[in-house]
């Protein structure tokens, strides 16, 4: 079984995605503008599920205050970019992005 075959056998199993759909996501393309508490959950959700090409918008760095509600940093991420600390924590979740 291939690497992809087996990351998204469960999409392929359901009639609403099936191989169909996985390689329509895998050619879709989306943007997410910030990565605060909403845009956090959304990158890791498309990033797992095999969205082709997904472009972040984000200037800010990590603070201790974001830690409460942007769960894709930790303690280590306060005082660097958030854009730089999310692209790293999608490619250790799905290295074909």
């Amino acid at each position: 079984m291939g690497e992809k075959t087996e990351r998204y056998s469960w999409h392929y199993l359901l009639k609403e995605i099936g191989k169909g759909g996985q390689k329509k996501l895998e050619k879709s393309k989306v943007l997410i503008v910030g990565m605060g508490g909403l845009g956090n959950p959304i990158l890791l959700y498309l990033a797992a599920a095999g969205v082709g090409k997904i472009g972040i918008v984000e200037d800010d760095i990590v603070e201790k205050s974001n830690l409460q509600r942007q769960i894709i940093y930790n303690a280590e991420d306060i005082g660097k970019y958030k854009i730089d600390m999310a692209e790293y924590k999608v490619l250790q979740l799905n290295k074909n992005k």
